[in-house]
């Protein structure tokens, strides 16, 4: 089948859905999409902001595929045009052909050469940060139990991922001259930078905990601003941080313990951003559903891998109550980067196992 990808994916490559600007249609890489997908039926829609899903479906399958044909912005460094797709005897390069263009490649040949029922969910919005299309599929009347979302894992099962959560927080003191006597409680900068520590101190104290290989919690202060000069006394501070949490981990325990990291109550603390862990749900809930998944993963003969540190779209689906695995092409070593690659083996194994499980849903 490696011809097929390989024209399936120099062609998708060529589509500009970088992501952002959001600026993604319904024409474009959607036709090309429809037209390769003779037999099935289609229903395309249209979520804002570049947000475009399109669910092609033949037969009566239990089990939907998903994978995203939006990309990054093409990172500086190329050293050959990102939309024109270069193949040599190891690698095919081009922007998205490892995250994760080469993926939806290898589901059009597999589902070109098969006959089973199947369902293939296309998004464009998962590098947005944004899941319109995901969230509004899975509040839909898709009546799949099964999802299996493509991302760089290697053709691997992955069964467990960490979460994501950003916070945006403001501390506020009171302006005047540095040389002051209330200098040092006054300051919001200051306020900040003790929150830092003692919230650094509650990230060590979760080194111990453990889930599937994955171990401790990521956490990152991405940004602190504030202030005006040395000698005047900041009369507020915005800090930008975020985590990323355990599967066994409770998200709203650990907010709280953020927020209250802070010596006296921050002037605001905003959740800008939550994507649960794979699986989802409570510790208990996380547990069960990685028991369900795994044992799919063993009943369709998949290898599995390691659980991963980075996030995916899969946890939406597994707190939809969807029994979910993750499995692509790709490394996510490759992901984002300029001159990014898949190896042409990986692309022959993942469309092979593609066309194997579709052949199942007969």
């Amino acid at each position: 089948m490696l011809p097929s990808i390989l024209t399936h994916l120099q062609r998708l490559v060529a589509f500009d859905t970088r992501n952002p600007p959001r600026a993604i249609g319904t024409d474009g890489i959607f036709d090309y999409l429809r037209a390769q997908l003779p037999g099935f039926a289609f229903d395309l829609r249209d979520h804002g902001a570049g947000a475009v899903s399109l669910l092609a479906v033949r037969g009566s399958p239990s089990r939907v595929f998903n994978v995203h044909i939006d990309t990054v912005p093409d990172a500086p460094g190329w050293s050959a045009d990102p939309f024109a797709l270069g193949v040599d005897d190891q690698r095919a390069t081009g922007l998205g052909a490892c995250d994760i263009k080469g993926a939806a490649a290898c589901l059009l040949a597999a589902a070109q050469a098969s006959t089973g029922a199947a369902a293939l969910l296309f998004s464009s919005d998962e590098e947005a940060n944004d899941p319109r299309c995901i969230r509004a599929f899975l509040g839909s009347d898709h009546g799949f139990a099964q999802a299996i979302v493509a991302e760089p894992t290697g053709c691997k099962v992955v069964l467990a991922h960490r979460g994501i959560a950003s916070v945006q927080m403001r501390f506020v003191g009171n302006a005047g001259h540095a040389s002051g006597v209330n200098a040092l409680a006054d300051n919001a900068l200051h306020q900040a930078v003790r929150w830092g520590a003692r919230a650094l101190d509650c990230v060590a104290n979760e080194a111990h905990r453990e889930f599937d290989g994955l171990s401790g919690l990521r956490f990152n202060i991405g940004r602190i601003e504030g202030g005006i000069k040395a000698n005047v006394i900041a009369p507020s501070a915005d800090v930008r941080f975020g985590f990323r949490p355990l599967p066994s981990h409770d998200v709203d325990e650990l907010h709280a313990r953020f927020h209250d990291c802070a010596h006296a109550p921050p002037a605001s603390y905003t959740e800008v951003f939550r994507g649960p862990a794979l699986p989802a749900g409570t510790p208990a809930q996380a547990s069960a559903r990685h028991g369900q998944a795994r044992a799919l993963a063993d009943d369709l003969g998949l290898p599995i891998g390691a659980a991963v540190d980075f996030w995916t779209e899969a946890a939406l689906f597994s707190a939809a109550g969807l029994t979910t695995l993750v499995y692509g092409s790709g490394d996510i070593a490759q992901a984002h980067a300029a001159d990014e690659w898949v190896a042409l083996e990986q692309l022959r194994a993942a469309a092979t196992t593609y066309r194997r499980l579709l052949e199942i849903e007969q």
